[in-house]
């Protein structure tokens, strides 16, 4: 091409893949990656770390389960699916939506966090087609299991280590927000092992559009977070105590009375 030299056709190059890439983000819907997208071997390993992590918060929530905590969760999963239906702009021609992790983590740890978001997902994908089925266990890996994991290290180091007024909201706003960015590395990570696209390629794009969408997710959190716990009559002590500095305070957490 005349007048435009190996440097220039990079930059086009790459102006045109961060294009791409951004119709694709609208197209796929958040991180719900879709059948196609992954590799035989990509597609086995996240559908047995997910099983096992299904498996393990499944027998951790039947130790915490209280009377009133199984219809409690059912409210959860569908405030948060109702919650992703909504959209919000992030800059022209790209929208985001709840992620839901760090909220569900904030008010039943991150086991029930784990079962609610999972649940969505899967209804999500079979009623819906957001997500593909056999890219299930990659979107399950990534907002069901590492998403709510993260949330819950972040507010128990924050509450660990800081004993500051508002400590709480700045906790649940910071472990929204890196909750949805770590599950965009996850997604990153996942396409470029499936060779459907280099790393370097779509880690920087993905990270910065959900650094985006996390500031959104923060702030509808911390808001929810307030609103859900007095609906659902979750005492902010109770809460507290999940977040113990204890490790073995991952074997409980928030419940209903």
């Amino acid at each position: 091409m005349p007048g435009i030299g190996h440097e220039g056709l990079a930059q086009v190059a790459c102006a045109f893949m961060a294009f791409c890439f951004q119709k694709l983000y609208e197209r796929v819907n958040f991180m719900h990656i879709p059948d196609g997208f992954l590799d035989v071997k990509t597609i086995a390993t996240t559908a047995a770390i997910s099983a096992y992590a299904i498996k393990k918060d499944v027998e951790k929530t039947r130790k915490i389960l209280g009377d009133r905590d199984i219809p409690v969760m059912g409210v959860m999963a569908a405030f948060i699916f109702a919650a992703q239906m909504v959209n919000f702009p992030i800059m022209a021609g790209t929208s985001g939506h709840l992620l839901g992790a760090a909220l569900a983590t904030a008010l039943m740890g991150p086991y029930s966090a784990g079962l609610v978001i999972t649940t969505v997902l899967i209804v999500q994908c079979i009623f819906f087609q957001d997500g593909g089925l056999l890219a299930l266990g990659a979107n399950i890996l990534n907002m069901a299991v590492v998403a709510p994991m993260v949330a819950y290290f972040i507010i128990a180091a924050m509450k660990r280590n800081f004993h500051f007024s508002g400590v709480d909201t700045v906790a649940i706003f910071a472990a929204s927000w890196l909750s949805v960015v770590t599950a965009s590395v996850f997604a990153s990570l996942e396409l470029a092992l499936s060779g459907t696209v280099a790393l370097k390629a779509v880690l920087a794009p993905m990270v910065s559009i959900h650094a985006l969408i996390g500031v959104g997710e923060g702030l509808i959190t911390v808001a929810a977070v307030a609103y859900i716990g007095k609906v659902l009559n979750i005492k902010p002590d109770e809460g507290s105590r999940y977040f113990s500095t204890d490790a073995e305070s991952m074997n409980g957490g928030g419940s209903a009375k």
